[in-house]
């Protein structure tokens, strides 16, 4: 018997990341950021000096990165060409830059397709031992991951999200234009803004970590009774 995918997709800072990594501790389950793999070819790309405008050149060096991504909940790492790049992926200049890479819908076939291997493998295999993988990203519920056991849309309002994201001394511009602004023009190349059929729908806005946890959990029990 194959190991359970629990897929998790919407906007940011909805808590997609914080719910999919506890909810991978809670249920022993690998736990994967298919947005990293985005973050990380960007990084690589502009370290090569490849125009991120040149969708062919793009697309081309995305295809030779030798990128390696630990699925612990506990403690993902990300390490691209041998380096662990886990905190230079999170910057500024990344979050900025990263639909670039994000909207170029031949880069998205090349990572799309890793990304399916690595689930694939989670479910026989790999860091999980068979168990499964809580996977989450802007496309997962609907062109990743449409088959998953659990498939699961979180949403929030835009100031919560925006809040969220700001902390204590941030640049509210900056962060605005990271969450709203990625999301409009990811948009133009993947729907996560509203539930596929089958999708459940997540409104986080008034919910506690643990109170989206305990759904997302709740549903996993569901589909596999």
């Amino acid at each position: 018997m194959s190991g359970i995918v629990i897929a998790i997709d919407g906007p940011a800072g909805t808590g997609k990341s914080t719910t999919a990594r506890a909810v991978a501790q809670r249920l022993g389950l690998a736990y994967f950021d298919t947005g990293a793999t985005y973050r990380a070819g960007t990084l690589w790309c502009m370290r090569e000096g490849v125009d991120l405008d040149d969708v062919d050149d793009v697309a081309a060096m995305v295809e030779t990165m030798n990128l390696e991504m630990s699925l612990d909940p506990e403690n993902p790492r990300v390490v691209l060409e041998d380096e662990d790049v886990t905190a230079l992926i999170r910057t500024d200049t990344i979050a900025l830059t990263v639909s670039k890479v994000a909207t170029n819908l031949e880069a998205r076939a090349v990572l799309g397709q890793w990304q399916r291997d690595v689930i694939a493998h989670e479910r026989v295999g790999g860091f999980s031992k068979g168990r499964g993988v809580v996977v989450e990203g802007r496309d997962i519920t609907t062109i990743i991951a449409p088959d998953a056991d659990v498939r699961v849309l979180m949403t929030a309002d835009e100031e919560v999200r925006v809040a969220r994201r700001a902390g204590d001394g941030a640049n509210a511009a900056t962060v605005r234009d990271a969450v709203l602004g990625r999301d409009l023009t990811d948009s133009t190349v993947v729907n996560f803004l509203t539930a596929a059929d089958g999708v459940y729908t997540l409104d986080t806005s008034d919910l506690t970590i643990d109170e989206a946890v305990q759904v997302v959990v709740r549903l996993a029990h569901e589909a596999a009774l």
